[in-house]
């Protein structure tokens, strides 16, 4: 596959915003692993390889276990994920197929139980600013580096 082109050049102030999108999300006090694992569970239902790539790598520097990234796809059948992540985890999947789930009252529900209602819209957020991540990723077909 063949980059499409280099967003980042072709639009440096649409990125700018993206890259102050992204840094205000990081000061909003959630979990810096769990805005990862959200980012990399949104990466994978989207199939971005490149976020796929940065975000285990991301997990990996933080200490995350293999055995927690090699599940994450499968979460919902195993223990090794906190109900807080649990929370996290199927709101990301509910809001990165939206027009599937339509947000479904389970999955609001499960996430009101473990986060603030500012904790809900952070997260919201993050899971926004991945997708589209993703999107622009995918759409212009970013490269890994070797």
């Amino acid at each position: 596959m063949q980059s499409r082109l280099d967003f980042y050049k072709a639009s440096p102030d649409a990125l700018k915003a993206m890259i102050g999108f992204e840094a205000a999300i990081g000061k909003l006090g959630l979990e810096p692993k769990l805005l990862d694992l959200v980012k990399l569970r949104a990466s994978q239902i989207n199939g971005c390889a490149y976020c796929i790539d940065l975000h285990s790598a991301d997990l990996r520097k933080a200490g995350e276990t293999e055995r927690r990234l090699a599940t994450l796809c499968v979460w919902h059948e195993t223990p090794l994920f906190t109900g807080r992540e649990r929370a996290a985890l199927a709101w990301t999947e509910a809001l990165t197929q939206v027009s599937l789930t339509h947000a479904p009252d389970e999955a609001y529900e499960a996430l009101a139980a473990h986060f603030s209602e500012a904790e809900r819209v952070n997260l919201t957020m993050a899971i926004n600013a991945i997708n589209s991540w993703n999107r622009l990723s995918i759409g212009f077909r970013k490269q890994l580096a070797d």
